[in-house]
């Protein structure tokens, strides 16, 4: 039977104390709950908060147990999402500082989802919305996710476009609005738009000018979803108002223009990198959104598997060759060349890149950034680092044979260089060198290996379910080598948290090729991607295809997700 909501009109019942019902109910041994309570007269927290930061309670059953506390029903937010009625009766400010998720109204009286259903947060939400409140409970965390999803930034945009459709009559007065009043309409839009990206965790913003209108698309976890569409001239003026921020030229609208800019939302510097072009419908705008904390990430930290990690580790610290990172764009190089380079980094050693853009400023690291303008390219570039008495250079990116050449000849003279490179594996990675005529006994001699990786999406953690898979899907999985998991396959189902996509997050997975003396051997022959492929194999590599398969295997993504991000014929 399921607990009442606690309400104006409900009188508050007897209750029984919070340690005593986690005892009872197993979570919380005795010892456990009189240690918390010892450090609670210490700390004067909250006996619920304390546990919770202890690891002594998981969130969800400190939920429970509250609601068998105070009276009140547990409400499941993966399952139950807001209602924009009701979230407009809360400011988003006072539901973030009371931990309060406005869900629905029921007869005139508002539903609300709380950590800590005490009496004080029921009569503030009372005085806060001026209508009666019935409180259910939830945890802390999927709370403040659920007020993420709840509260758009979006949600306004229409008043926003109805404004400067109203006050524009041509084109030149569309542009105008992109001045820097930040009360104009096209400054609303394009601020509601990176606010929300950086809500939903998108790593680009896609503006496209469509006939007559404009879309606006995010990334999230490597995908493209539709979030709005705009009328045309009001897409114009986004479009120059983003140009604007970025330092671009706004007259010219057919050459491919790239800038960058920091803006504040939220209380948080966001870095944004734009790189504008021209289309028959009109100019797009691609916004990519760096996020600081990805330059943080250890060596340990970015999901290679034990006995690749090892190897890997071992190999980027040696004291000269040449390691690079290979993969399409999107596919994580950045973060695994910086989660390197932060590992290497130290007092006793000279690290220096050369980057276009430098999208991480890293304490302690000299970075150069690309100017052509002032004719700092990649190879001039490279050049003046090396008599800078470097120990460690990372070159942002090999484009062309003339900076792979002078790379390479400074993995050879007693330097460890770290690069990226477009390839499709590590295979090919080692072939593009041979394409850009550097000698394959070069090759051999300064490259000590490659990885290569992909970014594949997780399976939500909160509506994970075992399935059964496709036909299809099943027969590519046993095709690729796969066998059977013990406990079956999973998927997610769809919940409020992942958007309904049945993913959250993504995780890398890697190829690692070693430049061993069979493969020098077999460089110098001028071999076919086959040939590569076929040793590095047989000298211990797992394919990307093979690593996808064994996080099937344990349950981290879905078949599905490796079709489509690693489908190999």
């Amino acid at each position: 039977m399921s607990m009442p909501l606690a309400t104006d009109a409900v009188p508050v019942p007897t209750r029984r104390f919070l340690g005593e019902i986690l005892v009872d109910s197993g979570l919380l041994t005795r010892e456990q709950l009189d240690d918390a309570l010892l450090k609670q007269r210490v700390s004067g927290k909250r006996l619920g908060t304390l546990l919770v930061e202890l690891g002594a309670v998981d969130e969800r059953d400190l939920a429970t147990a509250l609601g068998e506390h105070f009276g009140v029903a547990v409400i499941d937010l993966r399952r139950r999402a807001s209602t924009p009625e009701a979230v407009q009766l809360l400011p988003e400010s006072s539901a973030r500082s009371l931990l309060a998720l406005p869900l629905r109204l029921m007869d005139g009286t508002l539903e609300v989802a709380v950590a800590d259903p005490n009496d004080g947060i029921l009569e503030e939400l009372r005085g806060l919305t001026g209508m009666p409140v019935a409180l259910l409970v939830a945890s802390a965390t999927d709370i403040r996710r659920a007020i993420d999803r709840g509260y758009r930034a979006l949600a306004g945009v229409d008043r926003h476009v109805d404004a400067f459709q109203a006050t524009i009559a041509t084109q030149s007065s569309a542009a105008s609005t992109t001045a820097a009043d930040e009360s104009a309409p096209v400054v609303q839009v394009v601020t509601m738009v990176l606010t929300q990206a950086a809500r939903d965790r998108a790593s680009d913003v896609h503006i496209d000018p469509m006939d007559g209108m404009t879309r606006v698309r995010f990334r999230i976890d490597g995908v493209l979803h539709d979030v709005l569409t705009l009328p045309g001239a009001m897409g114009h003026a986004v479009v120059s108002r983003l140009k604007v921020l970025a330092g671009m030229n706004i007259v010219e609208r057919r050459r491919a223009q790239d800038g960058q800019f920091t803006i504040e939302l939220e209380g948080r510097h966001l870095d944004v990198r734009a790189a504008s072009t021209g289309t028959v419908g009109g100019e797009k705008v691609v916004l990519r959104l760096l996020d600081k904390s990805a330059a943080a990430f250890r060596l340990s930290e970015l999901g290679m598997p034990e006995d690749t990690y090892r190897v890997y580790s071992a190999m980027v610290r040696a004291p000269f060759g040449m390691v690079i990172c290979a993969g399409p764009t999107g596919s994580g190089k950045t973060t695994s060349l910086y989660a390197t380079m932060g590992e290497l980094n130290g007092t006793e050693i000279n690290v220096m890149t050369i980057e276009d853009p430098v999208e991480y400023l890293v304490p302690s690291i000299n970075q150069i950034q690309i100017n052509e303008q002032a004719g700092v390219t990649f190879a001039s570039g490279l050049r003046a680092i090396l008599r800078q008495d470097p120990d460690v250079v990372l070159v942002g990116e090999i484009r062309d044979a003339e900076t792979a050449r002078i790379a390479v000849q400074a993995a050879l003279t007693g330097h460890f260089v770290m690069s990226s490179l477009h390839a499709t594996d590590s295979a090919s990675a080692l072939l593009r060198f041979l394409d850009m005529d550097i000698e394959a006994y070069v090759v051999g001699s300064a490259v000590s290996g490659v990885v290569s990786q992909r970014l594949l999406r997780r399976i939500c953690d909160q509506c994970r379910r075992p399935y059964a898979p496709p036909t299809e899907e099943l027969d590519y999985f046993l095709a690729a080598g796969g066998v059977l998991p013990v406990g079956g396959f999973w998927h997610g189902e769809g919940c409020v948290f992942c958007a309904q996509t049945g993913y959250q997050d993504r995780i890398g997975v890697y190829e690692l090729l070693r430049m061993t003396p069979a493969m020098r051997a077999l460089i110098a022959t001028s071999p076919t991607h086959d040939q590569v492929r076929a040793l590095a194999t047989d000298e211990g590599t797992r394919t990307l295809q093979d690593e996808a398969v064994l996080a099937v295997s344990a349950g981290i993504t879905t078949i599905a997700e490796i079709i489509r991000g690693i489908y190999v014929l």
